[in-house]
């Protein structure tokens, strides 16, 4: 089996270690050159890592030159920049999400690594999520029937550091955690219609952030909610996704620890004003390694043993709808320290 050399560009993403260890556990696959940071502040929070212990720190140019892939996992705001490096030297990349800059520089990106047939992963952690690949098995099965409605919540109860950091995002937690969500209903739907937001700010702890956000997705035949908040109470007990269609409804929540999802379809739901419904179990995908699958595929999808069922359109059209969802450019750049 061919060993791919792997580079890491910034550590300033929260995933970013998470993302270094699950390449770490298979040495088989990758081989590990090195990782860059060239903010300070980074350098000193998170350099002396797990993840990153025993590993050079190169420079960026360094790290692109050795690859034969590269996972991007700098601060958020710059993400789109050095994966346009990467990608201009002729390099795969995982890119972690939501994408940055305006949207001609993500598809000037996407349109150089579709050209020189190269791999783009975006780290979106629920595609990996095995209700969620439950749900979409049921659908490309017809068992749903005709898709109507999608209901997806991506709540917490965030610090008050976290929601300091959160200012530097049009829309707050809905262009951060809200982007999650994006993603699985432009998977399933496509294109909305028309995009209608409503933010608000509760100011709570002196925070000036847009922190309880709801987006309404409309499609020729179906409606599709958004709701993030970060002053939810057990929000991340209420995370959500759930599909109903005409013969079925799939409603998985939480999202995950514990992963629990519930199935009806006409035949369970034989009473129209009783709970008929039955639950699936799943066991924690998160415990061994979220990211583990997710960089198993990003070798096969660069070895042409698998092929990475999110386009290049697919991902543009997420970043598009994301950034009609908060107003414009996700990044505000008020409060980076």
């Amino acid at each position: 089996m061919k060993k791919i050399k792997i580079g890491q560009i910034g550590i300033g993403h929260n995933h970013g270690e998470s993302k270094m260890k699950a390449a770490r556990k298979f040495p088989e696959l990758f081989e590990v050159i090195g990782y860059a940071e060239e903010n300070r502040r980074w350098i000193e929070k998170r350099g002396d890592r797990k993840g990153y212990e025993g590993l050079p720190r190169l420079s960026v140019k360094e790290v692109i030159d050795g690859a034969d892939a590269v996972l991007v996992e700098s601060d958020v705001w710059d993400l789109t920049k050095y994966a346009k490096m990467c990608v201009d030297a002729g390099k795969h990349i995982h890119m972690d999400k939501p994408a940055s800059g305006t949207l001609e520089e993500y598809k000037a990106l996407l349109d150089t690594a579709k050209e020189k047939n190269l791999v783009v992963q975006l780290g979106y952690m629920y595609r990996y999520n095995p209700a969620v690949l439950e749900c979409f098995e049921r659908i490309k099965k017809g068992e749903l029937g005709e898709i109507h409605s999608i209901h997806a919540e991506m709540s917490t109860l965030h610090p008050t550091d976290t929601r300091k950091w959160l200012t530097n995002f049009r829309g707050g937690g809905m262009y951060i955690f809200g982007s999650h969500l994006v993603d699985l209903i432009v998977y399933l739907l496509g294109e909305p219609k028309k995009i209608s937001s409503f933010v608000s700010r509760t100011r709570l702890d002196g925070v000036d952030l847009e922190d309880n956000n709801l987006a309404v997705l409309e499609f020729d035949k179906a409606l599709a909610r958004v709701f993030v908040s970060s002053v939810e109470v057990n929000g991340f007990g209420r995370r959500q996704f759930m599909v109903g269609g005409s013969l079925g409804t799939a409603n998985i929540c939480p999202l995950e620890r514990p992963i629990t999802m519930t199935w009806s379809d006409l035949e369970i739901a034989d009473k129209t004003y009783e709970d008929r419904k039955v639950t699936l179990p799943f066991e924690d995908h998160t415990a061994g390694g979220r990211y583990d699958e997710m960089m198993q595929d990003f070798h096969a999808y660069i070895l042409g043993e698998k092929q990475n069922p999110f386009t290049y359109e697919h991902d543009f059209l997420v970043q598009k709808v994301l950034d009609e969802i908060v107003g414009g450019v996700g990044f505000n750049g008020k409060n980076i320290d």
